[in-house]
């Protein structure tokens, strides 16, 4: 149980849950987000940029096309089973490598724009990360970065992490409380500064998580996450029939579920 919180701790997925993830969690939950970032970013046509943490590359793809083939997209991320999914819809100017945010295996300056969507409350260390994307932005460059605000504003994983904890318990619950431990503002602000970011901007978003059916969403949550190895068939069918009852009113005419799901955008540039 240890190891296996450790890996929700730092967001990492098996290869089985990476292409579950790809396939249903990235157009659920992930996808709206790709263009916003790179345009907070001022992504343009022949521009070089570094998607930090690119997982299945759902931000990389965007920044490509934004970029055009006059312009190059690296992928980085430290789950090769990510990466394998994401070489799967990979364009001629966009190369995914396997690497560590904490280390970025680039020279100084060598982007003009660096995303990091949903990835940095999960890095080893923060602070180390985001003086790896300040050393690799060239000097009039801008980093734009997202993360999850307080699960409480998302009534969906509010909910969710709350029949967790009563079901499973604090430990399972907090395995999926783990994408939203940047959401406070003052704790965002915090870990910005020790990275250098103090004059960064944030803006609040409120995009919608969208899926097929209660049973959708918690198959999605157990075993296109972290959650996969915590929780076994039994107990996965325990809490379908549960989340059914909880979360009846979430659910729209045609079967499937929507809800707020509101993330703070960070852009900063050294120009500032």
């Amino acid at each position: 149980m240890i190891m296996e919180m450790d890996a929700a701790a730092k967001g990492q997925v098996s290869a089985s849950a990476a292409e579950i993830y790809d396939r249903f969690f990235v157009p659920a939950l992930f996808g709206e987000w790709g263009e916003p970032l790179c345009r907070a970013a001022g992504v343009a046509q022949g521009e070089r940029v570094l998607d930090v943490a690119c997982g299945t590359g759902a931000t990389t793809r965007a920044a490509a096309e934004m970029v055009g083939p006059g312009g190059n997209v690296t992928g980085i991320d430290r789950n090769d089973g990510m990466l394998n999914v994401a070489r799967q819809n990979c364009a001629r100017h966009m190369e995914f490598v396997e690497g560590m945010a904490e280390a970025l295996p680039f020279e100084d300056g060598s982007f003009d724009r660096v995303l990091c969507q949903f990835a940095l409350m999960f890095f080893e260390d923060r602070e180390a990360a985001l003086r790896e994307m300040r050393r690799v932005l060239a000097p009039a460059g801008t980093v734009a970065l997202s993360v999850w605000d307080r699960v409480e504003t998302s009534k969906g994983y509010a909910g969710m992490t709350s029949l967790l904890d009563r079901m499973f318990g604090r430990e399972v619950a907090d395995a999926l409380r783990a994408p939203y431990v940047l959401g406070d503002r003052d704790v965002l602000a915090g870990v910005l500064a020790s990275g250098g970011f103090n004059d960064a901007v944030v803006e609040t978003r409120v995009g919608t998580a969208r899926f097929q059916s209660i049973r959708e969403w918690v198959r999605m949550d157990v075993r296109g996450w972290t959650l996969a190895d915590m929780i076994d068939d039994d107990q996965f069918e325990a809490l379908v029939a549960a989340a059914e009852q909880e979360f009846a009113g979430l659910v729209g005419a045609d079967g499937g579920v929507a809800f707020d799901a509101p993330a703070h955008i960070v852009t900063w540039s050294p120009r500032k």
